[in-house]
């Protein structure tokens, strides 16, 4: 479905020397570096995929989005998109494609919603009872009846982005990018938002590229994660494999009344953790730790925790991967 093959972007930056002189000169003789965003990145898609394609702010994610999206063509490199390329026959390509910008809308802000998406449906050359009949299907799944005749100025902003979602999909598209689509949204409207993407995966097949710093969304939703950093690949596979690769981190919370009990386990010191294979949290009686599993198996923490402390209560669970994806970000130079 999606083929990225060697993706590369160059821009031309301006430097201009400080002072009026300056700024003059950058005027007449500017003066230019080449700023290399994107090197030469290459990844499939499969059709029916979710795929969470994440990176630090400055990776290049938001370059391969524009590019793949047909915003910005590539300086060298090609992409195929269900056997188009995005930046040719534009017309076209745009029929097979919807997208969704977390922090923009491409919804009439003063009309009702109801004419928003009529707008849209005469965009997109719908046809009438296939409108109909998608209307009923995306009212069904993102909930929109109750606030379709608001204009959109009116709506918050967990109703203006299951909106901007049904405006997407509205002419039934074989890809999906969304670009950080829970992003300021609560934990209700979050879940609404991604099961809603679920079911429209399974229902219809749809591929979808999910940008996002919610690591919550990647965990629930994402097939796969492909990773760029300094606009490279350091990481394509799935979440069982990033963990396995990078640390099986564990998530350990207990109940003690003993005092101080960080200072009586002194974890680090017994274990020999490395800063980052480590973190742990007390609040009150609870106490929680994540750590590498694979530096320290979870029944030597759990025999040593028990012989020092007197515990009530005591849960183990796999660590978020957001601890893992952290560590990475942190030590980007070992990625």
């Amino acid at each position: 479905m999606i083929y990225v093959d060697k993706l590369r972007k160059e821009f031309k930056k301006t430097i201009k020397d400080p002072g009026l002189k300056g700024s003059i000169k950058s005027i007449f003789k500017p003066k230019t570096i080449k700023v290399i965003a994107v090197k030469d990145i290459s990844f499939e898609v499969a059709e029916g995929e979710i795929l969470g394609f994440i990176g630090p702010n400055g990776a290049g994610k938001s370059t391969v989005i524009k590019m793949l999206t047909g915003i910005l063509t590539p300086t060298s490199g090609s992409c195929t998109i269900n056997g188009k390329n995005p930046t040719e026959n534009r017309r076209n390509y745009v029929r097979e494609i919807g997208v969704v910008f977390g922090q923009r809308t491409q919804l009439w802000w003063d009309l009702p919603l109801r004419e928003t998406y009529s707008v849209l449906k005469e965009i997109y050359e719908v046809p009438d009872d296939s409108y109909k009949k998608r209307m009923a299907f995306l009212n069904e799944v993102l909930d929109l009846d109750s606030f379709i005749s608001s204009p959109v100025r009116t709506l918050s902003l967990g109703q203006r982005m299951r909106a901007d979602i049904a405006a997407s999909l509205l002419h039934s598209p074989k890809v999906l990018f969304l670009d950080e689509p829970t992003i300021g949204l609560d934990v209700v409207v979050k879940d609404n938002i991604r099961r809603a993407i679920e079911y429209i995966n399974n229902q219809e097949k749809t591929t979808v590229i999910l940008t996002t710093h919610d690591l919550e969304d990647i965990e629930l939703l994402a097939n796969r994660i492909v990773m760029i950093d300094k606009g490279t690949n350091v990481f394509d596979g799935s979440i069982s494999e990033l963990k396995t690769k990078y640390g099986q981190f564990r998530e350990l919370y207990f109940e003690t009344d003993s005092p101080n009990p960080v200072n009586i386990l002194n974890y680090e010191n017994h274990f020999n953790f490395k800063p980052d294979e480590l973190n742990i949290k007390a609040e009150g009686k609870t106490v929680k730790l994540s750590f590498n599993s694979s530096i320290v198996p979870v029944s030597d923490m759990l025999s040593y925790t028990l012989g020092k402390i007197n515990v009530s209560d005591i849960s183990v669970k796999d660590a978020d991967i957001e601890v893992i994806i952290r560590r990475m970000y942190k030590h980007g130079e070992n990625l």
